[in-house]
């Protein structure tokens, strides 16, 4: 496993990075489009641009983070995590690591240490996220025993609950 991750808010410098890391959660389907590039990058720019807007008013209160690993001047965004909590509920609003980190298991490290919260908080408290259908980290969030609860749309609600998760391990460990 790569260096130990850590989440700063983000800032208004961080907008150029926040396109980038949004770009490449476009990449494949951009591929697949018949524009030239400048088409591409101003198509991309304004879905960005809407996408901020939409989380910023509907999610005011959430937590908006550029995830780094390593430390000092080896610092370098991995990625980015938006979050928003409420009395017995974490809410994984975006997730997306940079292509040239994945892989590395910083999703993972992300995803547990908001499981562990959850858990910390008491046996009610559930961690969900919205699951475009197609998405390749639909394994991971499997994997971390995250359950699908409904579907809407493009998306599938996906939870993973800190009691069934406690109910789930076995004594002793």
């Amino acid at each position: 496993m790569e260096a130990a991750l850590h989440l700063r808010a983000i800032c208004e410098a961080d907008m150029p990075l926040l396109q980038r890391i949004y770009a490449s959660t476009r990449a494949a389907e951009m591929a697949a489009v018949p524009w030239d590039a400048a088409a591409k990058s101003a198509f991309v720019q304004m879905q960005f641009d809407a996408q901020h807007k939409h989380y910023s008013r509907h999610y005011a209160d959430a937590q908006f983070c550029v995830a780094e690993a390593g430390a000092g001047a080896l610092c370098v965004p991995v990625g980015r995590l938006y979050v928003w909590r409420r009395p017995g509920a974490i809410h994984v609003v975006e997730i997306t690591i940079l292509p040239e980190f994945r892989q590395r298991g910083y999703g993972t490290q992300l995803l547990q240490t908001l499981q562990r919260e959850a858990a910390e908080a008491g046996g009610a408290c559930v961690v969900s996220i919205h699951v475009e259908h197609g998405n390749p980290a639909l394994s991971l969030y499997q994997r971390l025993g995250f359950q699908k609860i409904s579907e809407n749309g493009m998306h599938d609600l996906m939870e993973w609950r800190a009691a069934a998760a406690q109910n789930n391990t076995p004594e002793g460990t």
